[in-house]
């Protein structure tokens, strides 16, 4: 049985990379604001009584940072929040008394090329094994590795000799294999393009220095997350169908089973994006209306409401606070069962 979900309505700062200190300018021509406060306009909405366990009831939701472009892609890093804007081109880190600082401009390793600036910037970041940072850019094409200076080496751009079309989220599995997704969403005519390379926008799998693509059959495959066993993959497909896959994922790496865990009506922007899990493997994911708390089970726990559209979260602090990148704000809220935070952090 395929559970199914209806949507419903209700100055210089010091930055770390790797133990090494640089000093990077937090102005970067944006008007920012930087002040944390109680969300206006949000709430979280209780669905089932297990809700209680996982958000107190009673919980604030707090605006961060404001006056981003489209903010994208969060981890968690050394105290800050590291977060893209995907539509302005920049890389930032965000201190929890809301003060952004700009890492990097250009971050999707082009200009920008288009009158509003595309999905040209930079998106999922996560850290590796070995405490750098990998960067989706959804201009270049490619997954880059940052070194202690911010300089970007490719680190994947192509498949079977074929470019990407713009890398979008990523994720380590438990056993270090890295898992991400591949939509044309950084091709201005996105599956008509003619720089358009692969006939499929898929999902990836890069272990032992060989890369796979076990999935194939999304047309916008998104946001993605592993269970804690690394048995269950969760990838969210943002249009024109929009749903959360479930796959069984063996352990080399291939898939089966997949199976609609919730599907939503409604259309862009307001799609399925980014998703977590916490400790208990729930699954929180971006889709209309906001963030869902789906339980294991497929039964929706509860809804972070929005006044903006949720793109991405990700948790902070062990896991016990979570923050969301909503078009042009950051917000936060503390949790009673803790995230899962990422096999390697820093």
């Amino acid at each position: 049985m395929r559970p199914y979900v209806r949507l419903i309505v209700v100055g210089v700062a010091t930055i770390t990379l790797s133990g090494l200190v640089m000093s990077q300018s937090p102005r970067d021509g944006g008007k920012h604001i930087s002040a944390p406060s109680v969300a206006s306009a949000a709430e979280i909405v209780r669905l089932d009584p297990g809700l209680d366990a996982v958000i107190a009831p009673g919980t604030k939701i707090e605006k961060v940072a404001s006056g981003f472009v489209f903010a994208e892609g969060p981890m968690w890093r050394s105290g800050r929040l590291w977060f893209s804007d995907v539509k302005g081109n920049k890389l930032y880190a965000l201190t929890p008394d809301g003060k952004p600082i700009l890492l990097m401009d250009h971050s999707g390793g082009v200009d920008n090329v288009r009158p509003d600036g595309g999905f040209k910037g930079s998106n999922g970041i996560a850290t590796d094994k070995d405490g750098n940072v990998l960067v989706t850019q959804h201009g270049a094409r490619r997954i880059v590795r940052l070194d202690e200076h911010l300089k970007a080496s490719t680190f994947l751009d192509r498949f079977e000799g074929k470019r990407f079309n713009s890398p979008n989220d990523l994720v380590f599995a438990p056993d270090g294999a890295l898992w991400f997704t591949d939509p044309p969403y950084g091709l201005d005519g996105q599956d008509s393009d003619p720089t358009k390379e692969l006939k499929f926008n898929g999902v990836f799998r890069y272990a032992n220095g060989k890369l796979t693509a076990p999935i194939r059959d999304l047309s916008r495959p998104n946001g993605i997350g592993l269970t804690k066993d690394g048995k269950t993959l969760y990838v969210a497909n943002s249009d024109p169908e929009m749903f959360v896959e479930r796959y069984k994922v063996a352990a080399d790496g291939s898939v089966s089973n997949g199976t609609r865990f919730i599907e939503y009506p409604g259309s862009a922007p307001d799609v399925p994006d980014g998703l977590k899990l916490d400790s208990a493997d729930n699954l929180w994911t971006s889709g209309p209306g906001g963030i869902r708390v789906i339980s294991p089970a497929g039964k929706v726990l509860g809804q972070i409401k929005l006044p903006e559209v949720a793109a991405n979260l990700a948790w902070a602090d062990d896991g016990r606070t979570l923050y969301i990148t909503a078009s042009t704000s950051v917000y936060r809220l503390r949790v009673k069962t803790p995230g899962a935070m990422p096999l390697y952090r820093r």
